[in-house]
């Protein structure tokens, strides 16, 4: 027998009920990082959600960015008659010339943005949110149309890429907020998610 071998192997007995120590640092790691997680979809939440009511409260009330005062909503401007009657591309540019200014489309572009970002900053209905989110960016980005190489004068788009612009980058995130269900945290998303109207129409989350 070897000087340093022990004669008789030697049983660590757990205690019943005790988890091994490197599970609980497992555990606690894991708790840890799904904190991590949470908080970080909460703040991409609020953040994305104060650049919808930005663009809402600025296009209505001139704020002298990108639109200026005189020309905001309450005083008569059009949101949409600039943005929409600029289209130069893509096969929806009559469409969209037309759209341009009408009454229809100013209430609802400004009443999707004023939904979508209260949405996202509360922290409820996100699902909606998404969805309405993903049909306005897809809008817009049919607006825009990254895949034209030119304009309908023939002059370079400047597109930075055929398909993925910042509206797709937009709509992904929001739809991962609403699958993520990041109104929990820094939001009443529990809360909006007990109520019984909610709890009967689950497409509200």
């Amino acid at each position: 027998m070897a000087v340093h071998e022990h004669p008789h192997p030697t049983f660590r007995i757990s205690r019943p009920g005790r988890k091994p120590q490197g599970a609980t640092v497992v555990a606690a790691e894991g708790v840890a990082r799904s904190s991590a997680t949470s908080k970080a979809f909460a703040a991409v939440r609020l953040i994305v959600g104060c650049v919808f009511l930005w663009a809402f409260l600025d296009k209505a009330f001139g704020w002298g960015y990108a639109t200026t005062d005189g020309r905001d909503w309450t005083a008569g401007g059009s949101p949409t008659k600039g943005f929409l009657s600029g289209v130069d591309a893509g096969p929806m540019e009559s469409a969209f010339h037309s759209w341009a200014g009408d009454t229809w489309a100013d209430w609802l572009f400004m009443l999707g943005l004023l939904g979508i970002g209260a949405a996202l900053v509360a922290g409820v209905a996100l699902r909606l949110a998404a969805a309405a989110g993903t049909v306005l960016m897809a809008l817009m980005w049919a607006a825009a149309w990254p895949p034209a190489k030119h304009l309908s004068d023939g002059s370079p788009s400047m597109s930075t890429n055929p398909l993925l612009d910042h509206h797709v980058v937009y709509a992904v995130v929001l739809i991962a907020l609403a699958v993520a269900y990041a109104g929990r945290t820094w939001g009443l998303g529990d809360i909006w998610e007990r109520l019984p109207f909610v709890r009967r129409n689950r497409w509200l989350l």
